[in-house]
């Protein structure tokens, strides 16, 4: 049974592979993520993972550990704060902010850092359990 205050995590590395088949599989090819001479002359300064990816840690950690198989997302809110590059390692983070049984709904906060301990998203699930 869930409870308030229960969490897990899942790390990864970004690789620069990662970001090439995220674009490949989605179609998402915008140079920002794929050209370093294009990033170079951004505010970023080089190629950036697409938030998207970054995010999907997320989904990796409710369906796998918390709360795990058979979970559906109803929402997701999500803030992207700070870029992530290849090489970084990003840890997503959930927890159990609310949980209502008799409906079969719980809301977690969901958050990624990077390997330095920064937030690279902030957000909300609120998800139906099996």
């Amino acid at each position: 049974m869930l409870r308030v205050g229960d969490r897990a995590s899942y790390t990864k590395t970004i690789t620069a592979e990662d970001i090439r088949a995220y674009a490949e599989l989605t179609g998402d090819k915008n140079p920002l993520h794929l050209d370093e001479n294009y990033a170079r002359n951004t505010r970023f300064g080089r190629v950036i993972a697409h938030g998207m990816l970054t995010a999907s840690l997320i989904s990796a950690v409710i369906g796998t550990k918390l709360p795990g198989p058979g979970a559906i997302y109803l929402e997701q809110r999500l803030r992207f704060t700070k870029p992530v590059y290849p090489g970084d390692t990003v840890t997503a983070e959930v927890e159990v902010v609310e949980f209502r049984e008799e409906k079969g709904v719980v809301r977690l906060r969901t958050d990624c850092l990077n390997q330095r301990g920064e937030r690279v998203i902030e957000g909300e699930a609120v998800l139906l359990l099996r």
